[in-house]
């Protein structure tokens, strides 16, 4: 069976990526992937791979519908109008069950309106029996209209508003240049966290990362020079609740045994306006990088947001460079993601 992931438009290869990671985490192996503008499409044979997708919903970030693919073809209204027609709609739809067509236009790539293909498809299921309630439908289909029209049954959506809900001024406390929730997420996701991960924060700030990944079940571990910063990171964490532990101390000098490190996720200090305690920011880095190698297990993940440069650094400290992402916050501010893993030994 094929499904799609209706992307968001918050970092195309990171929202994609985050999927595939989700399903790798849940166990979930894709026979087939393809890739289109803010739509991935997976291949899965698992009997119970629908509800194994309903739990990732409830973990992505960057994505809001997971669908149940009824048809893939060109964009034109006449070849998708035909593909709704000649579709078996059953596996989609139950008898004395209704329905609304709902279309979502991808950047350019086709110009006719999305209301004129919901209702013409909308038509078409219509005209199978299947009455239509633009209300409170039992099922909603959903037209993606990106490079190709993915036309499929939502299966699980994802409450975005969730992630609005916990943005850093609306928690117990608050300091500016932390991380948006639902890049924090995404991150979490990322590395791979799942429930009793044990998650390290190596600069961890007012536990933005600590609280999504706690949200997921993870057992996190949260580092701080300030204490100030570390007693506003214990009211968040207090706040949202999870399995927790804060540490004031130096991340160039870890208080934790060798390899005992599920995932590292951090967001270090660049220097414009961070108190930091180090003769420098490449000394803090080039410390606080080969003391996370030191206690992550052995191929384990790493993932590291920063203004800098870290390709060295990362290498020198031991690890393998797995992927890079450039996220463009604003005119004068590039934040680059990095996924790093140790070796295994």
């Amino acid at each position: 069976m094929r499904y799609a992931f209706e992307l968001s438009g918050d970092h195309e290869a990171i929202a994609a990526d985050e999927a595939l990671a989700c399903l790798a985490t849940e166990g979930l192996k894709p026979l087939y992937t393809q890739h289109y503008d803010h739509c991935l499409v997976v291949e899965l044979e698992e009997p119970d791979a629908e509800s194994r997708l309903e739990k990732i919903a409830g973990k992505l970030a960057m994505c809001h519908h997971i669908l149940r693919v009824a048809f893939i073809c060109n964009n034109e209204p006449e070849t998708i109008i035909s593909s709704a027609e000649n579709c078996d709609i059953k596996p989609h739809i139950s008898a004395g069950q209704t329905f609304v067509v709902r279309a979502r236009k991808v950047n350019h790539h086709t110009s006719v309106e999305g209301a004129y293909l919901e209702q013409r498809v909308g038509g078409t299921v219509f005209r199978k029996g299947y009455r239509a309630n633009l209300n409170q439908p039992d099922v909603t289909l959903r037209l993606i209209l990106t490079e190709k029209c993915v036309c499929g049954s939502v299966i699980a959506s994802i409450d975005r508003k969730a992630f609005h809900a916990r943005a850093p001024h609306k928690k117990p406390f608050f300091y500016p240049g932390v991380l948006m929730p639902i890049t924090a997420r995404a991150l979490v996701n990322l590395a791979g966290v799942n429930k009793d991960t044990r998650l390290l924060d190596t600069f961890c700030g007012t536990a933005g990362i600590l609280v999504e990944a706690a949200m997921l079940g993870s057992r996190v571990i949260g580092l701080e020079a300030r204490n100030e910063i570390i007693q506003g990171a214990k009211l968040n964490l207090e706040y949202f609740g999870g399995d927790y532990n804060l540490l004031q101390g130096d991340a160039c000098k870890l208080p934790l045994k060798k390899g005992c490190i599920d995932s590292v996720i951090t967001d270090p200090p660049y220097g414009r306006s961070a108190m930091i305690k180090a003769e420098s920011i490449r000394h803090l880095y080039e410390e606080s990088f080969g003391e996370m190698y030191r206690v992550l297990k052995p191929g384990s993940k790493a993932v590291i947001v920063s203004e800098m440069e870290i390709n060295k650094i990362a290498l020198d400290a031991g690890f393998t460079i797995l992927k890079q992402y450039s996220q463009r916050i604003h005119r004068s501010l590039t934040r680059n993601i990095t996924i790093l893993q140790k070796n295994n030994q």
